[in-house]
């Protein structure tokens, strides 16, 4: 269902699972011996991670997902010429909501690869293969209020690609799954882009969501 691989002009999004990541190497990016961790994850679901057994049981989880259908998610990647190239910068990827047929994208970055427009360009990917591959009518793009830089970088893309910035949901909720993950926001920024809704890749070149690794 989900492609193993996805290709952009800058990024290779590779699927983030136990044969992909190493365990200690990825618990190193997710756990406070990553510099700005704190930052990092201030508005993110999750906090740094304590132990590798929880980063080992948070890709587990991933694998389960990616297995039923629920979930893509990817470790980011830059290609060659790319800043960070062959290095992991972060990860992203879609999460399915096969009743209502919606996506809802997303992403954290390593702060030192803030700025080169990477979550902009993984967002096209992911937009891609919401409607292209998997035949989504709606992607919807929450924003925790207060986390502008995240904001402002969504609704760019959500403009460039037809998309509607729908208002401020306040009290929001969101189930939590693991025990790292904070208390859900109260109040978030919604954000969608619809099927058909006269959307373009702009900016980053062309997007492959099928690309194995032997082609």
């Amino acid at each position: 269902m989900f492609p193993e691989t996805i290709t952009t002009d800058r990024l290779r999004l590779e699927r983030l699972c136990h044969e992909t990541v190493n365990v200690f190497e990825y618990h190193a990016f997710c756990s406070r011996q990553e510099p700005a961790i704190e930052e990092v994850t201030e508005y993110l679901p999750w906090g740094p991670h304590e132990t590798v057994k929880e980063t080992r049981d948070y890709i587990d989880e991933l694998e389960s997902e990616w297995e039923a259908g629920t979930r893509a998610e990817y470790v980011i990647r830059p290609k060659e010429g790319a800043s960070g190239a062959g290095e992991t910068v972060g990860a992203g990827g879609l999460l399915v909501d096969w009743e209502t047929r919606t996506g809802r994208p997303a992403i954290w970055l390593r702060k030192a690869f803030w700025g080169n427009g990477y979550a902009g360009e993984r967002a096209e990917a992911m937009l891609k293969l919401a409607f292209d591959r998997l035949g989504l009518e709606l992607v919807a793009v929450p924003v925790e209020d207060g986390n502008d830089r995240s904001r402002r970088a969504v609704e760019t893309y959500v403009e460039a690609h037809g998309g509607d910035y729908d208002g401020l949901v306040r009290n929001a909720t969101v189930p939590a799954r693991r025990s790292h993950h904070r208390s859900p926001p109260l109040h978030r920024h919604g954000s969608a882009v619809p099927r058909d809704s006269g959307r373009r890749v702009a900016g980053h070149g062309p997007v492959d969501a099928g690309r194995k690794e032997d082609e």
